[in-house]
């Protein structure tokens, strides 16, 4: 904070140029939806890769969303990207999560370039080059942040041994941020680090096709690694991982989360606002949208879901400016989580049985939203950081 006071507020020549790239970002967004919202019902109906927005996504630009404009990219923040966010989950989910998760990874590899990752940002940003990340275990579950995939070190080459699981972009990205812990006599206790594989390194492994209840277009998968790669793999310094995690992959994996199912939650609810303003009932006359207490009901629910996407983008905008608002982080999620399921819950019994019968988008959105309560890291995971941060306590004492 002192350090920032002494450089002072940014210049209005960087403050403009910023907002004019969100604009651009915002603007690429919008155009995109309507190709994202056709393709989404076959998606989940297939549980297919969204290939075709993946690909229109990364030719727009957006891409590079978070990549620093010196290897080619926009420059944007965890605030942009929840915003964009907002834009294709509303659109569709799987897409946008997908596409969330290369940000998350791009902005890991940005964080602590070396000179050998600086060619893959530039295409990155070009949209030659789609990431993700690999961080959870089956052994460890929802706490990602306890690898037990192990680095094996050699005069010429890091040996990655482990096993990663639900890997969004599982089998179609180009390259994979894993975490892993360091292996040796000499190595210090609880030494994670964070190491780039390219999609093409010989001893990766998948398995397992993805068909989950929801989010059927991620491509969640389990991977096995055995793969050998050279010592200039390993982003930033050996044993940076907790400082990865914090600085980088909760804020921006936090909100690639918050921004697509705050996009699902206005979808869900602008179609609920539509059906009650032209549903009638013969035997009155009247509409859904004249009765009082269905009005009351809506207006409960748009307000927690704004409630929750102010929070959410002061959070991301407060983090951006470097701003230490780890417990608004961490609780936008949960907040999101917890509006979100019910929104669409109650948006389903405003639409009364046409929204039930026909399995349609209340049902896709309703089984999209289910996930945000178990993606690490969890609602119950994160309500019990928020607190533990309040009164000082370990934030990993169990």
């Amino acid at each position: 904070p002192a350090q920032r006071l002494l450089q002072g507020p940014p210049s209005k020549s960087k403050f403009l140029a910023a907002m004019t790239k969100l604009d651009t970002a915002m603007q690429l967004a919008k155009d995109l939806a309507p190709l994202l919202k056709e393709q989404a019902t076959e998606v989940d109906a297939q549980a297919a890769w969204p290939e075709t927005g993946i690909r229109a996504i990364q030719a727009s630009g957006l891409g590079g969303l978070v990549v620093p404009t010196e290897f080619g990219g926009m420059g944007l923040g965890i605030g942009a990207m929840v915003r964009v966010g907002e834009v294709l989950g509303a659109a569709c989910a799987s897409t946008s999560i997908c596409f969330g998760m290369h940000c998350v990874a791009s902005a890991v590899i940005a964080a602590k370039a070396t000179p050998a990752h600086e060619d893959l940002l530039a295409t990155i940003a070009a949209g030659e080059h789609l990431t993700t990340l690999a961080l959870s275990e089956p052994g460890s579950g929802s706490h990602f942040y306890f690898p037990e995939t192990e680095i094996h070190t050699d005069a010429d080459t890091l040996r990655i041994r482990g096993e990663k699981s639900f890997v969004t972009n599982g089998g179609q990205a180009d390259s994979y941020v894993i975490s892993a812990v360091s292996s040796g006599e000499d190595a210090p206790p609880g030494e994670f680090s964070c190491v780039v594989i390219p999609s093409q390194a010989e001893g990766i492994t998948w398995s397992g096709d993805w068909n989950g209840l929801g989010m059927r277009g991620n491509s969640s998968r389990f991977v096995k690694l055995d793969v050998s790669l050279p010592h200039d793999a390993l982003l930033g310094n050996r044993g940076d991982q907790i400082w990865y995690v914090f600085n980088v992959v909760a804020p921006y994996f936090l909100s690639a989360m918050s921004g697509t199912y705050l996009g699902v939650t206005q979808a869900a609810i602008q179609e609920t606002i539509a059906h009650m303003k032209k549903r009638h009932h013969n035997h009155n006359g009247m509409a859904l949208s004249e009765n009082p207490i269905l009005q009351h009901r809506l207006g409960e629910l748009w307000a927690a879901q704004e409630s929750a996407r102010c929070l959410t983008r002061y959070a991301a905008d407060a983090t951006d400016a470097g701003e230490d608002v780890l417990p608004a982080l961490l609780s936008s999620k949960a907040e999101v989580a917890d509006s979100a399921t019910r929104a669409v819950n109650e948006c389903m019994t405003l639409c009364g049985g046409k929204a039930y019968a026909e399995n349609g988008l209340f049902g896709r959105w309703l089984r999209d939203l289910r996930a945000i309560h178990v993606m690490a890291p969890t609602t119950d995971i994160l309500r019990t950081w928020v607190g533990r941060l309040l009164l000082d306590e370990r934030l990993f004492s169990d």
